[in-house]
């Protein structure tokens, strides 16, 4: 198994040995998916974009929740949210967070699954 193991072929522009900075950030975002309801979200949003009303669905959670979950995720510049006519519609700020959870959902299928873990 390789020492340096990267999540995405796409990771060029990204520094060799991250800083305090990166790690802070990086911490703080994994943080935030320590939530089940905000993992789902993300994980929804990873398909394309959504309002609260398709998120509640998805989530199995309730809206004020979702609602909530939703604001932490905007406030820390995770997901974008626009207006369509009166719908709010959320999607996400970038694909390293799809990829992201999908990796996480794939080590998690594994544990769970029982299945033979994969480099």
């Amino acid at each position: 198994m390789s020492a340096r193991m990267h999540l995405s072929p796409a990771h060029g522009s990204h520094p060799q040995d991250p800083g305090a900075e990166q790690f802070a950030r990086a911490a703080e975002v994994l943080g935030l998916l320590a939530d089940r309801t905000r993992l789902a979200l993300l994980h929804t949003l990873g398909k394309g974009e959504a309002d609260v009303t398709t998120l509640t669905a998805a989530c199995d959670a309730a809206r004020p929740a979702v609602s909530q979950h939703l604001a932490k995720l905007r406030l820390a510049g995770l997901v974008d949210a626009r207006k369509d006519g009166r719908r709010v519609v959320y999607a996400l700020t970038d694909n390293h967070l799809a990829r992201l959870v999908g990796e996480a959902l794939g080590h998690a299928d594994h544990d769970v699954s029982g299945s033979r873990r994969h480099d």
